[in-house]
């Protein structure tokens, strides 16, 4: 197999494994043995190792010494570390988008909103991915290589973060914030999108009990322990 090849597979699988994540099919916590990927891949485990290292760089992945691969568990704290940055990113990217995008790239942006109305309060693992390919793609539209690529993995980390600490799934409210958000941006009206933007942003950190205190094992014990005092 030539270098060429080798690094196909290796983007491959990582492109594979960070769909399962984003989709939420592997879900936080989970190993993800070199030998089992590579099986179900048909690559090797060099192959395997190189993607989810790529993976680990982009913090959906974690490495345990002695342990392996597993997919990453952020903290309450990370959480809001990652929202907080997203909304000052994202922000910047209609500034971006406003001032340079083409007018095709609404064709681009209202195709995407379609895919994500053909789904809608169908599958809820696609919804999920398509809601934060919308902002990917916002955010390669603005037409910064680097901002995008922030944007990219902030996004999926997100994502990540929703599957352990959203208390709801539902995009239903996303698709036509999207909407809106594409109508003040053909409006090239900067103000409001960026308003529109914060407000989309902030429904969906609303949706992840940020502000919970996390369990211990005291704390879980005590809600059975009291059947005993009944």
């Amino acid at each position: 197999m030539s270098d060429h090849d080798k690094s196909t597979n290796s983007r491959t699988v990582h492109d594979l494994l960070r769909r399962a994540i984003i989709e939420q099919a592997l879900k936080p916590g989970m190993r993800l043995p070199e030998d089992t990927v590579g099986e179900q891949f048909g690559v090797s485990r060099t192959i395997v190792r190189q993607a989810l290292v790529r993976l680990e760089s982009e913090g959906l992945v974690v490495t345990r010494r002695n342990r392996g691969a597993f997919v990453a568990e952020p903290t309450l704290e990370e959480a809001r570390q990652v929202f907080e940055v997203r909304r000052c990113l994202e922000t910047e990217v209609v500034r971006k988008v406003v001032e340079r995008m083409p007018e095709a790239g609404f064709d681009q942006l209202e195709a995407h909103v379609r895919a994500e109305q053909s789904v809608r309060g169908r599958d809820g693992t696609v919804s999920i991915r398509l809601a934060g390919e919308f902002h990917t793609l916002l955010a390669e539209l603005s037409g910064n290589a680097v901002l995008a690529r922030y944007v990219i993995e902030v996004v999926q980390r997100c994502s990540l973060i929703m599957a352990m600490y959203a208390r709801t799934h539902s995009t239903d409210c996303a698709v036509d914030e999207h909407s809106q958000i594409i109508a003040a941006l053909r409006a090239r009206d900067a103000e409001a999108a960026i308003a529109l933007m914060d407000h989309h942003l902030g429904a969906v950190a609303d949706r992840a009990d940020f502000d919970r205190t996390p369990d211990t094992v005291a704390s879980i014990l005590s809600r059975y322990g009291k059947e005993l005092a009944q």
